[in-house]
């Protein structure tokens, strides 16, 4: 089975940029540079396997095709959909957050 084309919303890509900035405000190079490895992980793994992701939040947004893929070493949710020729990544969230609400914000992409 061919991977499918994996496209980040721009809200997405906010939330990376928050989640990376963090950890250098800690000062940690390392925790940031392992976040993003985990993530280009998790990008890999739902572009093969979507159907992997936990639809655990689909029910309680009322968005059926919505899936969620944790990161591996992170605290962090990837929210995505699976399309017809791509993934189509939604949000990156701390898995802390108020997930509801935060899905909940306007899009911006």
């Amino acid at each position: 089975m061919k991977a499918k084309r994996v496209i980040r919303r721009a809200l997405a890509d906010r939330d990376v940029d928050e989640a990376v900035d963090y950890y250098l405000s800690e000062g940690s190079v390392q925790a940031a540079l392992g976040f993003i490895g985990a993530l280009e992980q998790a990008y890999a793994h739902i572009g093969r396997h979507p159907a992997s992701g936990s639809p655990r939040y689909a029910h309680e947004l009322a968005l059926p095709d919505l899936r969620c893929w944790r990161l591996t070493g992170y605290p962090y949710l990837v929210f995505f959909v699976e399309r017809e020729d791509h993934i189509d990544v939604w949000r990156v969230l701390h898995g802390e957050r108020d997930i509801p609400a935060w899905m909940r914000e306007p899009d911006q992409s």
